[in-house]
């Protein structure tokens, strides 16, 4: 890996586009590597754990808006929309939008955390849906994923957006972006120009994920992706993009982030060299914040030992910076002790999470976070009892480069009344890597079986999951091939319609009728 240094330039300094971080990032990109067999494997593990969490949100409120908005736009060739015949395609960017939406609703797919956080697999439904509708190979799509999470993780590791309540999908659009421009083999000046306007097109604030947090924290993602489309089919035209849009006197880092002085390194494959980032990254058992899954873990851990969980007085788990302001007491977010709060808000509690963990001894993507569950008297007193402070050390830990050393748990201290206490701690979640349990592809078949038991059919599940082990050897347009389909009565319904199914009713046509 090269390190590379990035930072503000004046106007009047001149910046030649071979030294601009998009530059860079478009150069790996169209770097035509060979893709190695574990890199490979966990493409398609990632394929799979998508098609799981989407099949489980597949009637959810968002997903079913998105879908309809997504339906609105038929186009051949087109591309494939979870849940719907493989036989109906629409156009690449609005597949893009329903099946990231389907993706990220309940917050339950892969991540990598380092300087800021991600999910790379939001790279997936954009990638997927432009080579579906280009017509491209599974060897297309092997390229261009890899060079997403590549580019993903690296822009993860070397700039920090949070410190500055940047949303990390500012760090998605650039590299769906590049991993789209890998997919086509287009030039480097081509992908250069679609990265720095996807960058620009898809930086928004983090209120999306603070206070009563609605359902754009799974828009978002979506969104990025499908910015990234728009962005690659516009240059691709011929159009330009705001240059340099990391280093320019009034771009990104200048304003947006440290400011004109601040400078970043961002890590990037040199010429030549293989992108294995998807390797670092890791997915959830458990279908909450990424930073709660070891503590999940511990929980359960800790359940037994503790006994009788009304002797408790108090629990403080002590824990990493991040862990403590973004879903801990240090954020300051009365919502995230609500019994009313909305999903989306308790998946960003520790205290709820920690609490439903060690009462029910397990964790499930819908129960636990169930209205009457959160709402239930001895789980709100247990709630409310819990308390996060941040250690150094947890920090330390948490930003380390070793992967070894790296973690994403914390020490619990329970103390009993009476005085006495029971204490653990657990660094990282069982299906991590470096975990007791690490996820491999039977692991991620589990997971889409257990999801997708009474949404997808099981010969369907079978089809899908037989496509994926053909990934690499899936021809010109065979991508439509990863999708599945469901019965229409397992959909849901949209609550009401929009622009684009625009229908006059029989009383807005009376209304009209009436006043003219």
């Amino acid at each position: 890996m090269k390190h590379h240094k990035v930072r503000t330039y004046k106007s009047a300094e001149h910046l030649a586009c071979a030294d601009q971080l998009a530059w860079k990032i478009a150069s790996v990109a169209s770097d035509p590597v060979r893709i190695e067999d574990p890199v490979i494997d966990m493409i398609g593990n990632r394929i799979i754990d998508n098609a799981a969490v989407a099949a489980a949100s597949i009637a959810r409120h968002p997903v079913v808006s998105a879908r309809a908005q997504a339906e609105a736009h038929p186009r051949q060739p087109g591309a494939t929309i979870f849940g719907l015949p493989s036989s109906q395609k629409y156009s690449p960017e609005w597949a893009a939008w329903a099946n990231g939406v389907a993706v990220r609703e309940l917050d339950f797919h892969d991540t990598f955390l380092a300087a800021d956080y991600s999910h790379p697999g939001d790279n997936i439904p954009p990638v997927l849906a432009v080579g579906q509708h280009c017509g491209a190979s599974g060897e297309n799509l092997l390229r261009g994923l890899a060079a997403a999470y590549e580019i993903q993780v690296d822009l993860v590791k070397g700039i920090c957006l949070h410190e500055h309540k940047i949303d990390h999908i500012a760090h998605l659009g650039p590299s769906a972006a590049a991993g789209i421009g890998a997919l086509l083999g287009l030039s480097t000046e081509t992908i250069y120009q679609a990265v720095q306007q996807a960058l620009h097109v898809t930086t928004t604030t983090r209120q999306s994920r603070k206070g009563e947090i609605s359902s754009w924290k799974a828009f978002a993602p979506a969104f990025a992706g499908k910015m990234a489309i728009e962005a690659v089919d516009r240059v691709m035209r011929g159009e330009g993009a705001p240059s340099p849009a990391w280093e320019g006197e009034d771009g990104f880092i200048a304003w947006l982030l440290s400011g004109p002085s601040a400078s970043y390194t961002v890590p990037l494959p040199q010429k030549g060299e293989l992108k294995r980032a998807i390797l670092d990254t890791y997915t959830k058992e458990h279908s909450a914040e990424y930073q709660s899954q070891a503590l999940i873990d511990l929980a359960r851990r800790m359940g037994p030992k503790i006994g009788n969980l009304a002797a408790i007085e108090s629990i403080v788990i002590h824990t990493s910076h991040h862990t403590h302001y973004v879903i801990g007491t240090g954020a300051n977010d009365p919502q995230k002790m609500d019994p009313k709060a909305s999903r989306e808000t308790l998946d960003h509690s520790i205290m709820y999470i920690f609490a439903v963990a060690l009462e029910d001894g397990c964790w499930h993507h819908e129960k636990s976070y169930a209205p009457e569950r959160a709402a239930r008297p001895s789980t709100v007193e247990l709630w409310h009892k819990i308390s996060t402070v941040e250690d150094p050390e947890w920090t330390r830990r948490y930003h380390s480069h070793d992967p070894k050393e790296k973690a994403f748990g914390g020490r619990v201290v329970v103390r009993l009344k009476g005085g006495s206490t029971v204490s653990d701690e657990l660094a990282v979640a069982d299906a991590h890597p470096l975990g007791a349990r690490p996820f491999k592809r039977p692991d991620y078949i589990r997971k889409f079986r257990t999801l997708a038991e009474g949404v997808i059919a099981t010969a369907e599940q079978d089809r899908f999951l037989a496509a994926v082990e053909r990934l690499p050897s899936l021809r010109a347009g065979e991508l439509s091939e990863l999708t599945f389909t469901v019965d229409a009565s397992k959909l849901g319904t949209p609550a009401s319609h929009g622009i684009f199914d625009w229908k006059p009713d029989t009383q807005t046509a009376a209304r009209r009728a009436a006043g003219s």
